[in-house]
């Protein structure tokens, strides 16, 4: 089996989830060669194995990649992206029909963003109606007055929080969205995907759909 992962490696699926074990390659996509959650190189390697190709670009965009994958893996990243749902149907776009998408999200209870009110699925239609870009920054006012900032120290003062946001374009550290386990289902249905499995964590929600 040969898949492509967004945003790997996770410790999620090397954990609570443990796939990487399981698979015998797997692709790789990252915004950008440099993030602050480490550098990549041309290959995708995890935990020492190299597994495929790394591909710089947007995880809202993958017109470059022709291969077709028995699973996409996606965990904590929705929440990072302005655009989920042209995320998720690029995401499809390079799934196999009858292969499967596994895509994990925070609980928002577990994390800064606690006293946030889960996204309504119309505002995700909305961005996604509206061809949102990943320089958005609608939800910055609100991610200001309720992050609770104690929770992420590397956010640093309010200030340097505040100049790190303005800069998400470079760094993608903002959560534009929060999610539950209700929110992934109604992107599967909306989608048409069949879901086969949710997995509930002290941390995280986890949705397991068939294509």
């Amino acid at each position: 089996m040969k898949g492509l992962e967004i945003g790997g490696p996770s410790g999620f699926f090397r954990n609570e989830l443990p796939v990487y074990k399981e698979i015998d390659a797997c692709d790789n996509v990252n915004f950008a060669r440099h993030t602050i959650w480490g550098d990549v190189t041309d290959e995708y390697v995890i935990d020492g194995n190299r597994m495929g190709t790394q591909y710089i670009i947007e995880a809202t965009d993958l017109h470059e990649i022709t291969t077709l994958y028995d699973f996409v893996l996606s965990s904590n990243v929705i929440e990072h992206i302005a655009n989920p749902l042209k995320a998720v149907r690029e995401w499809l776009s390079v799934l196999k029909p009858g292969g499967v998408i596994v895509i994990v999200a925070p609980k928002k209870e577990s994390n800064f963003d606690h006293r946030r009110e889960i996204t309504d699925f119309s505002h995700l239609i909305r961005d996604l109606e509206n061809n949102v870009g990943e320089d958005d920054l609608t939800h910055l006012d609100e991610i200001l007055e309720l992050h609770d900032l104690p929770l992420d120290p590397p956010a640093g003062t309010i200030e340097q929080f505040k100049a790190r946001s303005l800069r998400n374009i470079e760094n993608r550290c903002l959560h534009h969205h929060v999610f539950d386990l209700a929110l992934l289902t109604k992107i599967f249905d909306y989608f048409g995907i069949t879901p086969l499995w949710d997995i509930t964590t002290e941390r995280e929600y986890c949705s397991i759909g068939r294509k």
